[in-house]
């Protein structure tokens, strides 16, 4: 474990102490914040800088626009660790996968106090639980110096009532996002450019379907379809300058749930945009996803791609509030101090903004 050198100790021990007298200034309680984010909010998950140990993550509270920092260092009192890849609910537990720190760290969801961890992964991108007791991490391997790439790419089965890793499994290069459906896993494989497809009774590779160059992210609608995020392969002629001859365009894959058919293919115009942060609305019948720089709504039923941002304006993470609809876009600013917050109507009026951490890359509602 990362040792804190004794001028940063001495910061955390200060926060905390301020921390927790603030808030018994306010409550009777003593023992802490008792369900203090099962409140009506969202969680923003702050990345952090890059070897910096700085990730982190924000609470903002819808009932009073106040947003409380560093929440997980605040109730346990130490560091959550090096990026902050991502963060999911399941049940009454919160599970954070910290990238650079080899780890997923889980806590209660309403106290956010830790009850475990799974460390000695590795380079962990995403999770995803099947049910209480099992869930899977995806994994990078094997970085190569020379390519700049992991060319070897895992799934970690892990047993979530020890917390550890109880078997792996070979997917495809750089798998990133992965979802349940019917009794399958998915995985997408953003180096092999494909979809891996896992019988979670035997956590058996069972096929690999085919897409779009560079699949980065995943998402169930309410037919339990899947839809499935490619970037495109960007070929860069001289830096930031695309390269169209050598490049391909991103696309939207739409699968059958039931058994991972092709359902159709929607390929973006321009082959120098790229496309990235597919998330689905509350009743799962829009996607959102941003495109050339823009945030873009799409119809599940649509047969065509949508043409018109419904937010003019890119972000580093993205996330729609199931309740409301409310579209919500983290601003890293260049990662040189707290991020943004943006909060928009379904519509792309603005209602408000708010200060994070470093580097907000997604959100999780409650």
């Amino acid at each position: 474990m990362r040792k804190l050198n004794s001028f940063r100790s001495f910061f955390l021990a200060a926060t905390l102490a301020i921390g927790s007298f603030a808030f018994s200034s306010c409550n009777d309680d003593n023992d802490g914040p008792s369900g203090a984010y099962a409140e009506d909010g969202v969680f923003v998950v702050n990345e952090g800088n890059f070897t910096n140990s700085n990730a982190s993550i924000s609470f903002y509270n819808n009932n009073t626009a106040q947003v409380e920092q560093q929440v997980f260092e605040t109730t346990n009192g130490r560091f959550l660790g090096d990026v902050a890849q991502y963060m999911t609910i399941y049940g009454d537990r919160a599970f954070i996968v910290v990238n650079n720190s080899n780890k997923m760290e889980v806590v209660n969801a309403a106290t956010f106090k830790s009850v475990g961890a799974v460390e000695s992964l590795n380079q962990p991108r995403y999770f995803a639980a099947l049910n209480n007791d099992k869930g899977y991490v995806t994994e990078w391997l094997n970085y190569d110096p020379t390519t700049f790439v992991y060319p070897t790419g895992r799934i970690s089965v892990v047993d979530l009532s020890t917390y550890t890793v109880t078997k792996t499994i070979d997917v495809g290069v750089q798998p990133e996002q992965l979802a349940v459906v019917g009794g399958k896993l998915y995985v997408v494989n953003q180096g092999s450019n494909t979809v891996s497809v896992i019988n979670t009774a035997t956590d058996a590779v069972e096929k690999t379907i085919p897409v779009a160059d560079y699949p980065t992210s995943i998402a169930v609608d309410a037919a339990n379809n899947l839809w499935v995020l490619s970037s495109g392969n960007k070929v860069y002629a001289n830096y930031p300058e695309v390269d169209p001859a050598q490049s391909t365009a991103g696309a939207l894959t739409k699968l059958n749930g039931a058994n991972g058919a092709v359902l159709g293919t929607y390929t973006f115009p321009d082959v120098a945009a790229s496309a990235s942060q597919l998330v689905l609305n509350g009743p799962k019948n829009k996607l959102y996803y941003i495109y050339d720089g823009k945030v873009y709504q799409q119809d599940v039923n649509a047969e065509s791609l949508s043409h018109s941002a419904v937010v003019e304006r890119s972000f580093y993470g993205l996330g729609v509030d199931p309740d409301n609809g409310y579209i919500y876009g983290g601003e890293k600013n260049g990662f040189t101090g707290d991020g943004t917050v943006y909060v928009y109507r379904p519509d792309g009026t603005q209602v408000t903004s708010f200060k994070v951490g470093i580097g907000p890359n997604g959100f999780v509602f409650n």
